[in-house]
């Protein structure tokens, strides 16, 4: 049986494979990006299950207007993807406070209203999916790559607890965590700080002339299979907490936990040093 989706930054990468592939599959697709030309090719093809809509996902009411105008098209979405984002690249002092809210407003902000505005639909219509791509940076930090980390790691932590939260509603959420792949990635979803020469040859530089120097080619993510992925975790019958896709994510990531894990082991003994008098170790109360 055919689904209806709802995605968001279709322009290109996972978006983009995405609606290719449902589409290519019978599914229905409202599609939102900023430059809607970008899929006159889809539309020409697939005119009565394509929606396309142009959205900037920090205009927090074009999202409201955007996803209400797509529920009302289609009738029924049974998946949303809040897929629009991109990377800051550059030390954090090299970076422009517009630069910085802009990475917070796209990746963290928008991100949070697309699910608050389709959640009412979602509830009415007795549940659906939301997946939230995310990153292995948002479990692994690079130099060079703060606000971004400061992103992916806000939305791991809001989407598990979103997770809990729309369970009794029958809406399962995913968080995706992509590692690299073979996309312009550096070329159209990147964003960077202007160099400071106090920075010239310190890792945060040395990050951000890698990323410039990318192709496309050499990461070993195939971003048709990771999309290929994404949409049969949306199809499970249980939606999975978390959606690694790529290599290098399982090695990095699964590093960064064992080296978080270690932190706490160490100081177990010195953080219960700090409990009141009489209190009872373990979860807290209210948890």
């Amino acid at each position: 049986m055919a689904s209806t989706w709802l995605i968001t930054g279709t322009s290109s990468g996972f978006g983009r494979h995405m609606t290719e592939q449902l589409l290519a599959r019978g599914d229905r697709v409202a599609a939102t990006l900023r430059r809607p030309s970008r899929l006159d090719d889809l539309r020409a093809q697939h005119a009565d299950r394509l929606w396309v809509g142009r959205l900037d996902v920090t205009d927090t009411a074009a999202v409201r207007a955007t996803v209400d105008a797509a529920w009302a098209a289609f009738g029924r979405i049974d998946a949303v993807v809040s897929n629009a984002g991109y990377g800051l690249f550059g030390a954090v002092e090299e970076m422009t406070d517009e630069q910085i809210e802009r990475q917070l407003d796209t990746n963290v902000l928008g991100s949070i209203q697309m699910v608050r505005a389709a959640l009412p639909h979602l509830r009415a219509q007795g549940g659906g999916r939301i997946l939230q791509v995310a990153s292995l940076g948002g479990h692994h930090a690079f130099p060079g790559l703060a606000l971004y980390n400061a992103t992916k790691f806000a939305m791991v932590g809001f989407t598990e607890a979103l997770r809990a939260e729309v369970a009794p509603f029958g809406i399962g959420v995913t968080v995706v965590e992509p590692g690299s792949a073979r996309t312009a990635f550096a070329e159209g979803s990147a964003a960077y700080a202007p160099a400071m020469e106090a920075y010239a040859g310190t890792p945060a530089d040395a990050l951000r002339e890698q990323v410039r120097a990318l192709d496309g080619t050499t990461s070993p993510g195939d971003p048709a299979r990771m999309a290929a992925a994404m949409i049969a975790a949306a199809d499970a019958p249980e939606a999975p907490v978390r959606l690694i896709l790529g290599s290098d994510a399982t090695v990095m990531i699964e590093r960064a936990l064992r080296e978080r894990l270690a932190h706490v082991e160490e100081q177990r003994e010195s953080a219960a040093a700090t409990d009141a008098d009489g209190a009872r170790g373990g979860e807290p109360s209210w948890a």
